[in-house]
């Protein structure tokens, strides 16, 4: 298929172009894509998705233009065709016209498919959004400051207990076999299940006894195969497969003293869910509120609410593992957009290792005398400087790696580190007296230990005996080998974090930038079909998904801001 043009010379006879002309605001989203169309994504920008030769495509021009209308309205591919189709303002913002101008009249729900099925395998599968991201910055509407955060994007498959699991990883096995090997697999499987069913096996569910005998026969068959496969070259699909499997019969079971295979009474910490989509996860917000699914990581400018990066995790990734790829434009990009080592060689993949170990740290809470010495280092009341690198977040990005990065950078960091907690009321970490200098700990009764430092930098110090007799072990500890206060590898970077958010100036500036963020993601998912709930699978599908929808919600706030483009670039009344 080759590229198709599309038409830019206009009808002066036709009327409904000039009806949307007069009706439309020239802030709404159907005027900006009409006026600026051809100037975000022209059809040549296309090129590289296409061969040179065979029947003529859809112009891209009108596709993208469908697709961020789509997006914005939460649309199923079929339902965006129809509204070109019949609705005057889409195309008009399309471009082409009434019914009898020659242009576009309709076209298949598939070309849609066809587009963003070119734009995955292509060098550039996230161009529409850097065409509105480069337009925003062209027009000035993007500094140096990021506000940064998350939220659960459900996933578009249903979650599998693990019978199902086990049936399904079977299944997929023997389906990628080929006819040769699927046969002599099959000859291994005592259960007398066949595996082509989807069904649940019928079995009295009351009966305990019969479940665990279900369990039990479908873990042996799935055991059975993989150990037939040991040791054999095996093609790329089937190895995935067996992989999957063994993942599966791993995660969920355990081996009794005779040899029977039951549920483990646990749940695994990177679980699949799901065999349709693997990589889809368990994931929390909070204690409260799980999810299924993915998150959608995503930078804001808070002045301009322009969106400047996304990025897409499994569910039970932590906030913080991709905060360094969300700022690589202000650590300083490499040429192809790779952020460069910084400091000591640390890169983001540094950050994403230590964050959940730096997140105790941040926990626990800071020492007393680090505290003094960090008071020094208080911003001033004055809000960061315009032109400032400057990035925002709540407690989840407030790491001992994310806050060490941000200093190494020359980055002010509003990120917010957790204060220390205790349970039951008792001291918490800040009660201590930590001596980084002398790697000494002093508690609140005054006895001093000494830190003992562990491979990888951390370390813990351990009262022992010293609280047996302690008159203040009541409010201290309830373990019976006493109070042990662990010692972070960025302890004094939490300590002077904490020792920055106790200022009042800081604490304003916090408030009144971060929760921009929120609404920024309201609108993201404020419609279910394909924004609070995915529409592909597979987490590559859905960060494109989740990054073309950004393009979306960017072009509309562009239209918004009155964003023109002119003969030097791009202007805007905001800036």
């Amino acid at each position: 298929m080759t590229l198709g043009v599309a038409d830019r010379q206009g009808n002066l006879l036709d009327d409904m172009s000039g009806y949307c002309e007069k009706a439309l605001a020239a802030d709404s989203i159907y005027a900006f894509l009409h006026r600026e169309r051809d100037r975000l994504f022209p059809d040549g920008d296309f090129a590289d998705l296409y061969e040179d030769t065979g029947r003529c495509s859809v112009p891209p021009s009108v596709v993208a233009s469908v697709m961020v209308l789509q997006r914005l309205g939460g649309l199923s591919d079929r339902e965006a065709v129809e509204r070109y189709s019949f609705d005057a303002r889409w195309r008009y913002a399309c471009g082409v016209g009434s019914y009898d101008t020659g242009g576009w009249a309709s076209f298949s729900h598939t070309v849609l498919v066809e587009m963003r099925m070119r734009l995955r395998g292509s060098e550039r599968p996230d161009r529409v959004f850097e065409a509105a991201l480069d337009a925003a910055k062209a027009a000035g509407l993007v500094g140096k400051k990021r506000v940064v955060d998350s939220t659960p994007l459900l996933d578009a498959v249903a979650t599998m207990d693990t019978i199902t699991l086990i049936r399904s990883a079977i299944r997929g096995l023997l389906r990628a076999a080929d006819d040769e090997l699927r046969t002599e697999l099959q000859a291994v499987l005592s259960s007398g299940d066949d595996y082509a069913s989807h069904a649940k096996p019928p079995v009295d569910w009351d009966d305990k006894q019969a479940r665990a005998e279900l369990v039990d026969s479908r873990a042996k068959d799935g055991f059975a195969l993989v150990l037939e496969l040991s040791g054999r070259e095996l093609s790329e699909a089937v190895l995935q497969a067996a992989v999957l499997l063994s993942t599966v019969l791993g995660q969920d079971l355990e081996e009794s003293e005779d040899g029977r295979f039951a549920i483990a009474r646990r749940v695994a910490k990177d679980r699949v869910i799901s065999t349709v989509d693997p990589e889809t996860r368990h994931g929390h917000k909070s204690s409260a509120h799980g999810f299924d699914g993915y998150k959608g990581h995503v930078a804001v400018d808070p002045d301009s609410e322009i969106i400047t990066a996304t990025t897409v995790t499994p569910g039970n990734a932590g906030d913080a593992s991709v905060a360094a790829d969300l700022i690589a434009d202000l650590l300083g990009e490499a040429e192809h957009g790779e952020a460069e080592p910084c400091g000591d060689e640390r890169e983001a993949g540094d950050i994403a290792e230590n964050a959940e170990r730096d997140s105790t740290d941040a926990a626990e809470g800071p020492s007393a005398d680090l505290l003094g010495e960090a008071g020094d280092d208080a911003v001033d009341d004055d809000d960061a400087g315009e032109n400032t690198a400057t990035v925002y977040g709540d407690n989840a990005y407030g790491s001992g790696a994310f806050q060490q990065l941000l200093e190494e950078e020359g980055i002010e960091s509003r990120a917010k580190t957790q204060d220390p907690v205790a349970k039951s009321g008792l001291f918490t970490k800040d009660r201590f007296s930590i001596d980084l200098d002398h790697d000494a700990v002093t508690c609140p009764a005054g006895v001093t230990v000494e830190i003992r430092r562990h491979a990888d930098g951390s370390g813990t110090a351990a009262f022992a005996d010293h609280c047996a007799s302690c008159p203040l072990r009541e409010q201290c500890t309830t373990a019976a080998g006493g109070r042990t206060v662990s010692i972070g590898v960025n302890e004094d970077v939490l300590s002077r974090a904490r020792a920055r958010q106790k200022d009042p100036g800081w604490m304003q500036d916090y408030r009144g930038t971060r929760p921009k963020v929120e609404r920024k993601i309201a609108h993201l998912v404020r419609r279910k079909h394909g924004g609070r709930r995915a529409r592909v699978r597979g987490r590559e599908r859905v960060g494109q998904d989740f990054t073309f929808l950004a393009a979306a919600v960017n072009l509309a706030r562009l239209a918004t801001l009155g964003t023109r483009s002119n003969a030097t670039g791009w202007s805007c009344r905001m800036a």
